[in-house]
């Protein structure tokens, strides 16, 4: 076997994986340990058996959390995050949230030092797996998430604290919203640039893998001016570049008597609620 290597990245942003690749890993907090064991074994063994001793992972412990706190006084050392941005691919078990000012989330912060800005869920039944569904072979979704923005920038203040009576002053007397003495103060941006550039992977990878459709998934009929904007530059992103290759939902129904155009991939929007509903009793 090939001394052990990292992965690098193409100009067009492809990863070449070397057969003896060096892969990052945070252990985590907690039960994190024996995650991590459980885990490792897994990896190993799905590899050893796909690739039949071809091709290994060498693993590279990063110290963060309560491990990086201990060592070098930060709960997320630079030197860590330093490491996962040189190897590209890292594996992370739970992480701690300290108690008291600085970093409130070491999630957040791993999300937006490397602009980790999908969560990326494919969900799909595995058979014989207990399942509370009627259908549950008929689950196959992958989910895209913004991390990095949203309720996921992590802009909050606690009840009380002078940051949040000063932004509640401000929206009281400045905006003229209603809000009630005492409470907790977050803020929820939504952007145009990272709602369109999620969008757009969530489409890109739709095409790669065959899906039939795209669903925005929003709360646009009570946040018109986030939500409701997620939902409009979706579809903006979807005509944009994606023209060629998607229709409407709408479309289908004016124009193709509800049956989408053979090659085209549907780009289609549900309000949350409805969205889960559907989920679990009508999923074609």
């Amino acid at each position: 076997m090939n001394k052990a290597e990292s992965i690098t990245k193409d100009p067009d942003g492809k990863l070449n994986v070397p057969d003896h690749v060096i892969i990052p890993f945070i252990e985590g907090d907690g039960t994190g340990s024996d995650i991590w064991k459980a885990t490792r074994t897994v990896i190993d063994g799905a590899v050893e058996n796909v690739y039949g001793g071809k091709r290994r992972i060498e693993w590279k412990e990063v110290d963060a959390g309560e491990k990086g706190y201990e060592k070098t006084g930060q709960w997320m050392p630079r030197r860590a995050l330093d490491t996962i941005r040189q190897h590209m691919v890292a594996i992370k078990g739970p992480l701690t949230t300290p108690v008291g000012k600085g970093i409130r989330s070491l999630n957040v912060t791993l999300r937006q030092e490397l602009d980790l800005y999908a969560c990326v869920r494919p969900v799909k039944y595995v058979p014989g797996v207990p399942s509370p569904m009627k259908h549950p072979e008929n689950i196959n979704m992958v989910i895209f998430r913004e991390n990095t923005e949203d309720v996921y920038a992590g802009i909050e203040w606690q009840a009380g604290s002078p940051e949040a009576e000063k932004v509640a002053d401000f929206l009281r007397s400045e905006m003229h919203a209603l809000l009630p003495e005492g409470a907790g103060i977050g803020i929820k941006p939504i952007s145009a640039k990272n709602t369109k550039r999620l969008v757009a992977s969530a489409i890109t990878y739709a095409i790669d893998n065959g899906y039939p459709s795209v669903t925005l998934m929003h709360k646009g009929n009570i946040m018109k001016f986030t939500e409701g904007a997620f939902c409009t530059w979706g579809y903006e992103v979807a005509k944009e570049r994606f023209g060629d290759i998607t229709v409407t939902e709408n479309d289908v129904y004016r124009h193709y008597n509800g049956k989408p155009p053979a090659g085209k991939i549907v780009i289609k929007d549900r309000i949350a609620d409805m969205l889960f509903q559907q989920i679990l009793l009508r999923l074609s």
